[in-house]
């Protein structure tokens, strides 16, 4: 499986510098549409390929984040759950101790 994982890894790294040598041209980045640059006249040029990998890398950190918030509620279920069950865990044993007091050792050992 390890070699697996390493094989894809290598070839995506491939074909990621491969787009990148292929799209090395440069692009002009407007921070405002034409209409409006009477407000700023705001603009970089950059390779086409940083335009693609940066704008995969912000997708993927929008969506990391979003799907973080959708699960808020069920890791705070979880957690919740974990607590209680501690709670009793804690409660079984106490009253395993209540009861197995004043009685027999054999018949103790029998109930546990």
């Amino acid at each position: 499986m390890r070699t697996i994982k390493l094989i894809l890894l290598v070839v995506i790294l491939a074909v990621i510098v491969i787009l990148a040598l292929a799209n090395r041209g440069p692009v002009t980045l407007n921070l405002l549409p034409a209409g409006m640059s009477s407000i700023a006249d705001r603009s970089i040029e950059l390779p086409l390929y940083v335009v693609g990998v940066v704008s995969v890398l912000v997708g993927m950190v929008l969506g990391y984040i979003l799907e973080w918030l959708r699960e808020h509620k069920h890791r705070r279920l979880a957690s919740a759950k974990s607590r209680e069950a501690a709670s009793l865990n804690r409660e079984v044993g106490r009253l395993r101790k209540e009861a197995s007091k004043g009685e027999d050792e054999i018949l103790a050992l029998l109930r546990n």
